[in-house]
């Protein structure tokens, strides 16, 4: 757990995400947060979701970088649902390293995502059972 985020995902620095620079270039983050954000729905939501009739359209993203993140570094990043509309969610992300014993921020991120529906090609409510998911997970002391 870190602050008020209970899922954790480790991510491995690829030597491809280095840039001139020698640290992380700043596309790589929204990978990593991708990353996690799959990890987090399959965990929270199941592995039986279906993706084309329960779909999603990413609608924003936004991050903010703190610590440059380098090839040697451990990182974590740790991801929410940190609202819940009708026909849309907002992701927070946080990724982490560790120095000196201690959790330093490298870049906090959030996306705002619409539920879709591909095959009627319309934005759909966000279904109940994905709320309940969400909320239950959040909510959840025990939670990764």
């Amino acid at each position: 757990m870190y602050g008020n985020f209970l899922h954790r995902t480790p991510v491995q620095v690829r030597f491809k995400d280095i840039d001139k620079q020698g640290h992380v270039n700043n596309a790589n983050h929204i990978t990593y947060f991708e990353t996690a954000r799959v990890n987090y729905f399959n965990e929270v939501l199941g592995t039986d979701v279906d993706w084309d009739k329960t779909g999603l359209l990413l609608a924003k993203t936004e991050i903010d970088y703190f610590q440059p993140i380098f090839l040697q570094d451990i990182i974590e990043v740790y991801t929410k649902v940190s609202r819940i509309g009708q026909k849309s969610f907002d992701v927070s992300n946080v990724i982490v390293k560790s120095e000196n014993n201690e959790l330093v921020e490298c870049a906090v991120g959030k996306s705002v995502f619409v539920c879709y529906d591909y095959h009627k090609k319309i934005t759909i409510q966000v279904p109940e059972s994905w709320k309940k998911k969400f909320i239950a997970f959040e909510h959840e002391p025990s939670a990764k």
